[in-house]
């Protein structure tokens, strides 16, 4: 496989997720990072994003729910290079309606070589990281031209 690069710029742009049950997780650590969360562009699915504006008063472009689309969103922008970085405090143990939409997320996250946090502890070392500020240069596999992709053949 061949490779390219892609540069992330030192303000990198962040999705933020969290499953209900880990809602309160994802709030209380965006809250302890809140002045390095300030310095980056910040989008998160609905519901996730509502909470974050209003506790911390910070400008998140908000998408759909996650089961309404929001996940897909998010690893659309991942696809297209709009998204450097993915938290999502997710849910293993509480069967989720979506669950095919957020393994995607998650699958297209890897696919992209996206840094994805998954937890209080991974996030907490992501964001701490001295990469976090600085430009980065991305390795992604290159999969052609978009335009240039055969489709596979239908059986």
């Amino acid at each position: 496989m061949e490779y390219k690069q892609l540069s992330m710029k030192p303000t990198k742009k962040i999705a933020l997720v969290a499953h209900d049950n880990k809602k309160q997780d994802l709030l209380e650590w965006a809250e302890f990072n809140r002045d390095l969360l300030a310095q980056h562009e910040l989008y998160a699915t609905a519901a996730t994003g509502k909470l974050l504006t209003q506790e911390l008063d910070l400008e998140i472009v908000k998408l759909r729910s996650g089961p309404l689309g929001g996940d897909q969103q998010i690893g659309a922008k991942i696809a297209d290079g709009n998204i450097d970085f993915l938290i999502f405090f997710w849910d293993p143990l509480e069967p989720q309606p979506h669950d095919p939409d957020v393994k995607a997320l998650l699958r297209i996250a890897v696919v992209w070589n996206i840094p994805v946090a998954c937890n209080r502890a991974s996030a907490d070392f992501m964001i701490s990281s001295q990469l976090m500020s600085t430009r980065y240069e991305r390795l992604l596999p290159d999969y052609g031209d978009p335009g240039e992709q055969t489709p596979a053949p239908v059986a």
